[in-house]
């Protein structure tokens, strides 16, 4: 097999601006995975800075995982996840989408979408939350007004105005489901100022508000928090869960952090063991790489699959959220064409 990609410019609606900053400006990488009789297999790297990687380090990582896959047998995919993250250290965004594209072959290979070949339902899926990120109280509202056709809404915070962020979106959205991302930006103490007016407001739970490996800061706030709390930057893969037991009530996954979709199942099944609620989120990211993690939403609670809605030109037509309702391809593998023009 050969493995090619191509670096994808994208471009956000509005600057997304989280707790760590943000841009309206993004690069996402698209791998294919070419079998010898021409068959392709698709799949997007969504690089974090976070994670110490770019769209630069993904070339490189490919680079390295080009190998591998010239070698690896197309149906052997734990064999073939298994030589990458020897072959790699780290760079799970790279790795996740070779992982994605050796996928999308197999189910086209079968003739069937991700989906069915997981034995999943689509109806099962939760509804997807839409983001509000961090900007002026004026902007807030209107983007606020922009997202009306979703039910609920997660808000960035982790800004020196945070009450008055979550009060504008409680106050521009009465009836809507919201709730909170801090992004690690806030102290035991903040999370736990915060929480109050958070629950008085409505908001369903708090995701990460801590730095990731501040676990007992995690475990002083659940205990004394009236609001669930999610991991996500604490969380990168299932070996990391059994050491949140009693710090949060639940788990965020990514596709861009875990390296792989047999890994993203296996957080799944390891968090479902412990009793913890489980989400799905995203970076900014194309139909590409958001259709991959949307073959999983049926094995959700909760889905924040909101990456490819948020960006202006997305260069490729996959799973969609229109109203926050998750609607998979039928198309067989991730069911993902390029757009035309």
């Amino acid at each position: 097999m050969q493995l090619t990609a191509e670096i994808v410019p994208l471009r956000t609606h509005h600057p997304f601006v989280i707790a760590r900053g943000g841009s309206a400006t993004w690069q996402t990488v698209w791998v294919k995975v070419t079998d010898t009789d021409g068959v392709e297999g698709w799949g997007e790297a969504a690089p974090s800075r976070f994670y110490g990687e770019t769209a630069s380090t993904v070339i490189a990582a490919l680079d390295v995982l080009k190998d591998v896959v010239a070698e690896a047998d197309a149906w052997s995919l734990e064999a073939t996840e298994a030589a990458m993250a020897l072959a790699i250290r780290g760079n799970p965004a790279a790795r996740v989408a070779v992982s994605t594209a050796l996928h999308d072959l197999a189910g086209k290979r079968l003739g069937v979408p991700l989906w069915k070949l997981w034995g999943l339902t689509p109806s099962r899926a939760p509804r997807s939350s839409f983001t509000i990120g961090i900007a002026p109280l004026d902007v807030v509202r209107q983007r606020v007004v922009e997202a009306a056709q979703y039910p609920i809404l997660k808000v960035k915070l982790g800004s020196p105005h945070d009450a008055a962020m979550i009060r504008a979106v409680r106050e521009a959205a009465p009836d809507k489901v919201l709730r909170v991302d801090a992004n690690c930006a806030w102290t035991p103490k903040k999370a736990l100022a915060m929480i109050p007016l958070l629950a008085e407001l409505g908001v369903e739970f708090v995701e990460q508000p801590l730095p990731p490996e501040d676990l007992e800061g995690l475990r002083f706030v659940r205990e004394r928090s009236s609001l669930p709390i999610i991991a996500d930057e604490s969380c990168l893969v299932a070996a990391d869960i059994p050491r949140l037991i009693g710090a949060v009530d639940g788990i965020n996954l990514k596709l861009a952090k875990c390296g792989s979709l047999l890994e993203a199942r296996r957080i799944i099944h390891v968090a479902r063991a412990h009793h913890l609620r489980v989400m799905a989120g995203c970076m900014i990211e194309s139909s590409l790489g958001i259709t991959a993690a949307a073959h999983l939403a049926p094995l959700l609670d909760d889905a924040d699959l909101d990456g490819a809605a948020l960006v202006a030109d997305d260069p490729f037509v996959g799973a969609t959220i229109a109203g926050g309702v998750i609607a998979l391809p039928d198309a067989p593998g991730l069911g993902v064409t390029r757009r035309a023009g």
